[in-house]
């Protein structure tokens, strides 16, 4: 059985290994593993991102905790009625999320932010078995691309059927699927996602969530 966090050490991308190690040796303090989901077993909504960042979930432990791209989110996630606002960027702060999770769609940290396909492809099955373990899941909202696509194969769908699009909404095995380009520092500094178009995607996923109850 498939378990839906790999292990810390997972060793299943050789390239990923050398860099988690490589990193460890400047870093022997950092949480430096393969990064678990994190949030409400009983999530409705789950939120998909592309891969820890070094300074980010790979030093901490926790998705989207370290780094500005955290910062957006859960700042997002608090004002749509998903966290309870207690974000402060360490895995201790006491920050809950309600009927929402959040995971990556590559669980180990790649070098320069960029996984590679047989990465994303051997990360896919915890994605999926994560997802099996979300009984009421109803929604994903995929930040950027990768996420995406990932999700979108593994559910059995054509891309060509479900093309990525920031603010695009999809309807794949039963899941609505939203689109948001990712909320990274780089994305938010060139202007290509603001926070009013991330925040306009949150609005969406809880309007269906309260639509369909």
């Amino acid at each position: 059985m498939i378990p839906a966090d790999p292990p810390r050490n997972c060793d299943l991308c050789p390239r990923l290994v050398a860099y988690r190690d490589e990193v460890a040796l400047r870093q022997p303090d950092w949480y430096g593993g393969a990064v678990p989901s994190f949030g409400d077993p009983q999530a409705r909504l789950l939120v998909l991102g592309l891969a820890p960042g070094v300074s980010g979930a790979h030093r901490t432990g926790r998705p989207f905790t370290g780094d500005y791209a955290g910062d957006l989110l859960y700042e997002t996630l608090t004002r749509h009625g998903f966290a309870n606002g207690a974000f402060d960027a360490r895995p201790d702060d006491g920050l809950a999320l309600h009927d929402c999770m959040v995971t990556n769609a590559v669980r180990c940290v790649p070098p320069q932010n960029k996984p590679v396909g047989a990465e994303i492809n051997t990360c896919r099955q915890f994605l999926l078995s994560r997802m099996a373990t979300l009984p009421r899941l109803a929604a994903v909202v995929c930040l950027g691309r990768i996420a995406h696509d990932s999700l979108v194969r593994g559910l059995g769908a054509r891309l060509a059927d479900h093309p990525f699009g920031h603010g695009a909404a999809h309807d794949v095995a039963g899941y609505r699927i939203f689109d948001s380009y990712h909320c990274s520092r780089y994305n938010t500094n060139t202007g290509r996602l603001t926070p009013a178009m991330f925040d306009s995607v949150f609005a969406a996923v809880r309007a269906h969530l309260d639509r369909s109850g």
